[in-house]
């Protein structure tokens, strides 16, 4: 617990880049500040399968077996495994590849043709949808390991991301914000919001927060209460930084409720200040 802490207090905007023990004990401080429900992963990109094979405890999926990336992210976060993934273990007919960038968007996605009449009533929104997504470009990498930060197997992962409902989530970004104010505006695709987390994190090397889409809940499982932030560890660390700042000025989780109907004097001098 305490090497935790000095791993946070001490980080630096200037600190050399994080190691896969580093960031293990900065998700387990993670864990602990916000009682998450599930366990923080990390995802990095291979451009030789080769070295994604050597991955420590790397598992494929079963020959033959096909899994849609959120659901292989679930398998990760909620069994703890890490798993290495090509075109060959997500569905040809969905975005999934396309996203995390290990082959093109297929021609009957873009053209919007295979959401017209379902997601969106026309094409031309269908056509859009899919112009205005965060994608991994396509033509660099060909594997994908997802993998819990816990394991350290990832050295570093290019993303961390975790599930928590919308108070631990909140706090998350206030202690992002802690140190060095920054306000966040973050995207909506809609459906394949995956695009809006892991897609835009691993694009763009971002915090990217993200509201679940019904895929994501009805394939990957993800709660009724659950959103999603990708970030850089680097991230990671400066918002675990936040929360034991917060945490000493006795705001953390979980948020006690002081009440509708009594008067917030009190609450608000603490929680603010108490300055005029």
């Amino acid at each position: 617990m305490n090497d935790v802490v000095e791993v946070a207090e001490t980080a630096r905007a200037d600190a050399p880049p994080l190691g896969a023990k580093e960031i293990a004990d900065i998700a387990e401080q993670l864990n602990q500040l916000l009682r998450l429900r599930t366990n923080p992963i990390g995802m990095k990109l291979f451009e030789d399968l080769a070295e994604m094979e050597k991955v420590p405890g790397v598992r494929r999926p079963a020959p033959g077996k096909i899994f849609s990336t959120c659901q292989l992210v679930t398998q990760s976060r909620l069994a703890g495994f890490t798993l290495g993934i090509t075109t060959e273990n997500v569905p040809e007919f969905s975005n999934c590849s396309g996203i995390i960038g290990l082959s093109p968007p297929s021609e009957v996605y873009l053209s919007g043709r295979k959401m017209h009449g379902v997601w969106f009533e026309n094409l031309e929104a269908s056509a859009a949808h899919q112009a205005q997504m965060p994608r991994v470009p396509s033509g660099k990498y060909h594997g994908l390991v997802v993998s819990p930060l816990r394991s350290a197997r990832l050295d570093p992962p290019d993303v961390c991301l975790f599930y928590a409902n919308p108070a631990q989530m909140i706090l998350f970004i206030n202690g992002l914000q802690w140190r060095n104010y920054k306000r966040f505006d973050f995207s909506v695709t809609g459906e394949s919001a995956c695009a809006d987390s892991w897609g835009n994190a691993l694009k763009t090397k971002t915090a990217s927060l993200s509201i679940p889409c019904f895929a994501e809940r009805r394939y990957g499982g993800v709660a009724d209460d659950e959103m999603l932030m990708a970030c850089p560890p680097e991230d990671l660390r400066t918002a675990v930084i936040g929360l034991h700042g917060l945490s000493k000025a006795g705001l953390r989780y979980p948020i006690m409720p002081y009440g509708p109907q009594a008067e917030p004097a009190e609450g608000m001098a603490k929680s603010y200040a108490g300055k005029s």
